[in-house]
């Protein structure tokens, strides 16, 4: 827990942001300090509300000079603990919510942090456009928030992460100095890229206020589908059938685990098994093209010559917006569905995609002989090797029991991602969670390096205290 903040640091913090720009209320605090999957919980003395980045860079300035730690927290969806305070001062972006710019000559967006995603998208379609990010909690996370995880989501096989959808950002660094850097341009070499730098720090070298956002065209035409397939191995020889039909048109290929399907026929209200028969694993794939039918025409050819293959067992294609959107639902719904199932250890890894089907086959070997009866509920983006691999207590077995092995089965999960030459965090970042861990898979050159650029920039390590390196 970090030391108590002086009377007098706060009294400032008061007088900078004005009435209405700050809270000590217990209610009002609360619902900030607990991650929604209720594994952290957090404390503040003080939450800050600034409405502009002058705020935000004044409360930082306060915080700078008098060595008192900031932990920044956007729409609070993050998994990994980062934006929950444990005695630091919370500042959250909420207040800073203007979309302050769209110009469809150059494709860009600009919106302050405080913005959800979902904002961004419906602004985006009102010229006609699109932000290609897709996230299940776009209705609470925020673009600070997306920006400083670097977030991932189902489009990145096509468009890549957060990282590849910003073309500049404004900022407020550790010293409570603004840093303008809200160019919206797709070429700049002039020295080294800093936006690449706050991008995915986790809010560790400051606090993003503003991001240019690239937008891209609304696509003409749209294919989704629910495949059932045998195993894994099948899943990525579709794949690569998928990339060579459709030339590049492939927007998501998402892979499920028979019982996420069961979680969520159990547990989502509303939920429709998508296919007539039982599979072992299922894909969800999504086809886009600006030509009026290309991609309904290429999932179709793409599902015969799977069928012939022996690679597809059945398939059902959305024929409405509606049908498109309740496939998703089952694939956005996998996390959710697990939470009335009991403790869960969860992993969010990556490997190359040519050595998904190993990891998965290593990991649940390991997982079964390690922690007899576990349920294992593997989903993600197979197209990109990202694999939300979860691990959940025996049915009917104890909470308590299975949580105590989560640091020695996470542990193994995580040797075997490292050996296949993967990352231990695809897209949450490491935040409080892993950041120690992290520390075994990284090499000291690398460590040492990221503490440099931190120290050089945070030399009090006022942000984000306990989140990297």
């Amino acid at each position: 827990m970090t030391a108590p903040v002086p009377a007098d640091v706060l009294s400032r913090l008061k007088a900078v942001l004005g009435e209405g720009g700050w809270s000590t209320d217990p209610e009002r605090i609360g619902p900030k300090l607990v991650e929604w999957r209720d594994r952290w919980v957090g404390a503040t003395p003080f939450l800050a509300l600034p409405r502009t980045t002058a705020d935000v860079a004044a409360v930082v300035g306060v915080c700078f000079e008098a060595g008192v730690p900031i932990t920044p927290q956007g729409g609070n969806t993050g998994l990994v603990g980062g934006q929950i305070p444990q005695g630091e001062i919370l500042l959250s972006t909420e207040r800073l919510n203007r979309i302050r710019d769209l110009d469809a000559i150059d494709d860009v967006l600009v919106a302050e942090a405080g913005v959800t995603l979902s904002a961004v998208h419906e602004a985006a379609a009102g010229a006609n456009r699109r932000f290609p990010l897709g996230l299940a909690s776009e209705g609470s996370a925020t673009v600070g928030g997306f920006v400083s995880t670097n977030a991932g989501g189902t489009q990145v096989l096509r468009y890549g992460m957060a990282r590849a959808l910003v073309l500049g950002l404004e900022a407020v660094l550790p010293n409570g100095e603004v840093w303008d850097g809200l160019k919206r341009l797709r070429k700049d070499n002039t020295g080294y890229d800093l936006k690449q730098l706050l991008i995915g720090a986790e809010g560790t070298l400051g606090v993003v206020t503003a991001a240019a956002l690239k937008l891209h065209p609304v696509m003409a035409s749209r294919a989704v589908a629910m495949i059932g397939v045998g195993s894994p191995e099948d899943a990525l020889q579709l794949l690569a059938r998928a990339r060579e039909e459709t030339g590049g048109a492939v927007e998501a290929f998402e892979l499920m685990a028979r019982i996420g399907i069961d979680f969520a026929l159990r547990n989502i209200a509303g939920t429709r098994d998508p296919l007539a028969e039982v599979h072992p694993w299922y894909v969800l794939a999504e086809f886009a093209s600006g030509e009026p039918g290309s991609a309904e025409a290429a999932m179709e050819r793409f599902l015969t010559a799977g069928v012939e293959a022996g690679l597809v067992r059945d398939a059902a294609v959305a024929q409405s917006d509606a049908q498109a959107k309740a496939l998703w639902a089952i694939r956005e719904n996998q996390s959710p569905a697990q939470k009335p199932e009991g403790a869960t250890w969860k992993h969010d890894v990556a490997v190359p995609v040519s050595q998904v089907a190993a990891f998965l086959a290593e990991a649940t070997a390991a997982m079964q002989a390690f922690a007899p009866g576990s349920r294992i509920a593997a989903f993600g983006h197979v197209g990109d090797g990202n694999i939300h691999y979860d691990v959940l207590r025996p049915d009917g077995g104890a909470d308590a029991e299975h949580a105590a092995k989560r640091d020695a089965g996470s542990r193994i999960v995580h040797d075997i991602v490292a050996r296949l030459g993967g990352s231990i965090s695809a897209e949450h970042g490491l935040g409080a969670m892993k950041t120690a861990e992290a520390e075994r898979y990284k090499s000291p050159v690398e460590v040492a390096a990221m503490r440099a650029i931190r120290q050089a920039l945070d030399p009090k390590r006022i942000m984000n205290p306990r989140v990297l390196f």
